[in-house]
């Protein structure tokens, strides 16, 4: 057994697909996270937040589509009607998108730190 399992790279491919579908709708502080070493049923997390529900909506369905065009759909789609903290399963990643004041008080990354990030593609530079 390895000392440092990893996700796979069709795991880190739709991860850095739906970071950038989530940065495309502004979500806030999107990151990665590699839990194939934690758990046996998925291989990262990746983890957006967006300041209200209409927004959280928003990069959940820039997420679905931008994975469907690379073959991903999502097996379980669960937290949509409160629109706060929506969290979607395609198997090889699991996407939370949340609502910031939720993603404050959950703070999964605090929960999830052991676990090595995984490298997503920056976010676009803030328009002035």
């Amino acid at each position: 057994m390895s000392a440092t399992p990893s996700a796979t790279p069709r795991a880190v491919e739709l991860a850095q697909a739906a970071a950038a579908a989530a940065q495309d709708k502004l979500a806030r502080d999107v990151v990665g996270l590699d839990v194939s070493g934690q758990l046996a049923l998925t291989d990262v997390f990746v983890i957006a937040s967006a300041p209200s529900e209409r927004q959280v909506g928003a990069v959940v369905d820039a997420v679905e589509e931008r994975l469907q065009e690379l073959g991903a759909k999502p097996l379980r789609r669960e937290g949509q009607r409160e629109g706060r903290w929506v969290l979607l399963d395609f198997g090889d990643i699991v996407v939370h998108v949340m609502h910031s004041e939720d993603r404050e008080f959950y703070d999964l990354e605090r929960l999830w730190k052991d676990c090595p990030a995984v490298v997503l593609p920056p976010a676009p530079a803030a328009e002035a």
